[in-house]
């Protein structure tokens, strides 16, 4: 475990304003001061310039994204046009990503500078006129995404991997799991990649952003901006509906979402049952996840987290 694994949230954040000084100083900027909004996954600065211009620094933390991953990220979200999403900024020498040495952790990390998005993230409490504007952001998301080509020395993660692209510690011989912990995931994983061969043979695999929940949207006016594309891969149009449902705690507020999508393009197909399981795939994962954090407070909800999750496999897996 890594002294910045160890450390409380202040302090993790307080470590990472000099990797963010360094990262920002190779930005034309003037006189420009920062600010932690936000301390998760990644971790996100508010920077104000020296002419009033705000923008959203995010550093990759947690993320296993590799440099090509992250140029097919800004790459992508660069080239939409028909979605509000916050746009990437060049550094001095043209680049639409920048790297700075973190000490904490011992690590060179990635970071992008995006532009600032106004409103208020729509949160806990997603209304259905926000759920139904997020839903139809996702079927032009996909819609503009399909032709999409990427450049050389960018490549999003392939979403046909069970835990996609993140690392597998529950399957592993050191997995935190019991044995028929590990059995149940096994099943639910051999049952999600047939299911995934199968849609695949009906459907156009394309960029997809693969966390659009409400903690990841913008409400300004009436209007819906989507945001943190640190998640997108190549999948399944699906995969990506069927992880923005897994957010959502009502059937209300699922329905919502899925008319949003389909007053723009027909839902996918699918049944219940298949999005029962790509469901359980992203709950599955996040498991993954918190297993994997250094965010402090993750740990702490393994236990409760995972009880859950089983729980719901064995209802599943009946």
């Amino acid at each position: 475990m890594t002294a910045f694994a160890q450390m409380t949230t202040d302090e993790q954040i307080a470590s990472l304003e000099s990797c963010a000084r360094e990262v920002l100083n190779h930005y034309e900027l003037g006189q420009y001061r920062f600010e932690s909004i936000n301390h998760e996954y990644n971790s996100t600065f508010k920077v104000t310039a020296s002419d009033g211009q705000r923008y959203a620094l995010r550093i990759n933390v947690n993320s296993k994204r590799s440099l090509a991953n992250l140029n097919a990220e800004v790459f992508w979200v660069n080239s939409i046009s028909n979605v509000q999403v916050p746009k990437p900024k060049s550094n001095r020498d043209g680049a639409l990503s920048t790297t700075g040495w973190h000490e904490a952790s011992g690590r060179t990390l990635h970071a992008v500078l995006y532009s600032w998005l106004e409103g208020e993230e729509v949160g806990d409490e997603p209304q259905t006129d926000q759920l139904h504007a997020a839903g139809a952001a996702m079927a032009r998301l996909h819609l503009g995404a399909k032709n999409l080509v990427l450049p050389t020395d960018a490549q999003l993660p392939d979403l046909s991997d069970f835990f996609w692209g993140w690392p597998d510690n529950l399957l592993i011989e050191s997995s935190p799991l019991t044995a028929p912990e590990k059995l149940a995931v096994l099943e639910v994983k051999k049952l999600v990649d047939a299911l995934l061969h199968e849609l695949a043979t009906n459907s156009t695999k394309r960029p997809i952003h693969a966390d659009i929940h409400p903690w990841n949207l913008m409400w300004h006016n009436g209007e819906v901006a989507v945001f943190d594309f640190d998640d997108s891969g190549i999948g399944l149009p699906i995969q990506d509906v069927a992880t923005s449902l897994y957010y959502l705690d009502t059937v209300e507020q699922q329905q919502a979402f899925m008319d949003g999508y389909a007053s723009v393009a027909p839902l996918p197909e699918h049944n219940s049952r298949q999005m029962q399981l790509l469901k359980l795939q992203r709950r599955i994962q996040l498991l993954a996840f918190l297993h994997e954090s250094s965010t402090p407070g993750h740990a702490d909800m393994i236990p409760k987290y995972q009880a859950e999750t089983f729980r719901r496999i064995a209802e599943v897996l009946g």
